[in-house]
């Protein structure tokens, strides 16, 4: 039977773009136009990681008033490979024949509005920030992008951007570069798989580890794919072989 409130499959709604969806589509298109974009992408084990931030997580909700995300830990560990990589924080002017290779790292966050539009924060000389600091910051500049109380240098200036599709369950993206910067990575989501791991006796056995993905758009004009491959593996090996208790102070809290 027929649901009479079901709507006619045969009509269709139509609404208004919004400034900022123009203005995204109008961004996005011409990021496509300029870029020559090319997409890598690593397999990361967050293991040893979830297990610092679930010791963490409840201590740092308390103190902070917030959660701990895999976003502040990728973050820094995206922002001490952009220092070995110059070529990835850098940005072209193929007409004028030059590239320019940025001293600081000013991170571009992409913020989701609550799916009325993306918004791209910046946090300004992240390069000098902990990674508790850097946590800080991209809640406090994502909470007033939700709240419209950004202004111009809050969305300015960025030379490389991350977004973060994975708080949404995505698997791998391959988003369009945020321009003027050459390259974007996109963190996707976390989730228990099954992968082979090696033991002190040189062993290998299967065991169930928080595993994901992280994609980096680049724009060919800029760099090779080795340069991109290889500031990938320095964030996967990061993030797999760094002692994230220390960023605690080497404190362990209880498991939350």
């Amino acid at each position: 039977m027929n649901n009479p409130e079901a709507p006619d499959p045969g009509e269709n709604g139509e609404v208004r773009l919004s400034r900022l969806r123009r203005r995204i589509a109008q961004n996005v298109s011409e990021s496509r136009r300029t870029a020559a974009h090319v997409w890598t992408s690593v397999e990361v084990d967050y293991e040893a990681l979830e297990q610092v931030r679930c010791r963490h997580r409840s201590g740092f909700r308390e103190r902070e008033g917030f959660s701990l995300t895999y976003l502040p830990f990728i973050a820094t560990a995206t922002v001490e490979a952009l220092a070995a990589f110059a070529e990835v924080n850098s940005s072209v002017d193929f007409d004028g024949g030059s590239q320019t290779m940025h001293d600081g790292v000013h991170l571009g966050i992409a913020v989701d509005l609550d799916r009325a539009g993306l918004i791209v924060v910046v946090i300004h000389n992240a390069d000098g920030l902990t990674l508790v600091e850097l946590a800080r910051a991209i809640h406090e500049s994502a909470g007033r992008a939700r709240a419209g109380d950004l202004r111009p240098a809050d969305v300015s200036g960025s030379t490389f951007t991350i977004t973060n599709p994975g708080s949404f369950g995505s698997f791998m993206s391959a988003p369009i570069i945020n321009q003027p910067n050459v390259a974007i990575l996109a963190t996707d989501g976390v989730a228990k798989r099954p992968t082979v791991v090696s033991g002190s006796d040189g062993g290998d056995s299967v065991a169930v580890h928080h595993i994901g993905h992280l994609g980096l758009s680049w724009d060919h004009r800029a760099f090779d794919g080795s340069s991109a491959a290889l500031f990938l593996g320095r964030i996967r090996d990061s993030i797999q072989t760094w002692d994230w208790e220390a960023h605690f102070g080497g404190e362990s809290g209880p498991e939350g």
